[in-house]
């Protein structure tokens, strides 16, 4: 098939994926969505489905802007988070975006979302010591010891808190 025909597939598959998505369709995930596609292309058609299935789900759809923000499609990944926060969200939602924004080592957008779950009150010693490892990784020993030792106060037999507290005084990041 020569190039003009993969292009016009792709759009094809792009514009009924788009369709179904806009009336609320689930769009079922098809080999002919990657097969032989650029990556790119490949990313959109799969994740456009993705969307789909989402169904509204506020977990998922941060888990569709994550692949597209550390993907480097981070205005698309905003979009999708922005519409998360407008909405009915509660503080798992800002919490996961904010992870997205570390794993992204963008601390700038990170470090005020983690400030914003703090603030909601919603925590356990797991989160807190994830928290307190990126303020160690990105310079700040006494923040991060704050939560360390809130970490700790909630359960000093936390393996997670434990692990996450260690590798940050490795460099390593908290796993998502």
């Amino acid at each position: 098939m020569k190039k003009t025909g993969f292009v016009a597939v792709a759009a094809a598959v792009l514009l009924v994926a788009g369709a179904a998505q806009a009336k609320g369709v689930v769009v079922k995930s098809e080999t002919s969505m990657y097969a032989g596609k650029a990556p790119d292309a490949a990313a959109k058609a799969l994740l456009d489905a993705a969307m789909s299935q989402t169904e509204g789900g506020s977990w998922e759809r941060i888990g569709v802007g994550r692949v597209l923000y550390l993907g480097g499609k981070k205005s698309d990944a905003q979009t999708i988070f922005d519409q998360v926060l407008a909405g009915k969200h509660d503080a798992g939602d800002v919490y996961r975006i904010a992870r997205v924004y570390a794993e992204a080592h963008d601390w700038a957008k990170a470090k005020p979302m983690f400030d914003q779950f703090l603030a909601m009150g919603d925590y356990d010693e797991k989160e807190l010591s994830e928290i307190g490892a990126y303020y160690l990784l990105n310079g700040d020993r006494a923040t991060a010891e704050s939560y360390f030792q809130q970490a700790i106060a909630r359960d000093p037999k936390s393996t997670w808190a434990s692990m996450r507290m260690a590798g940050a005084y490795l460099g390593v990041e908290p796993q998502p």
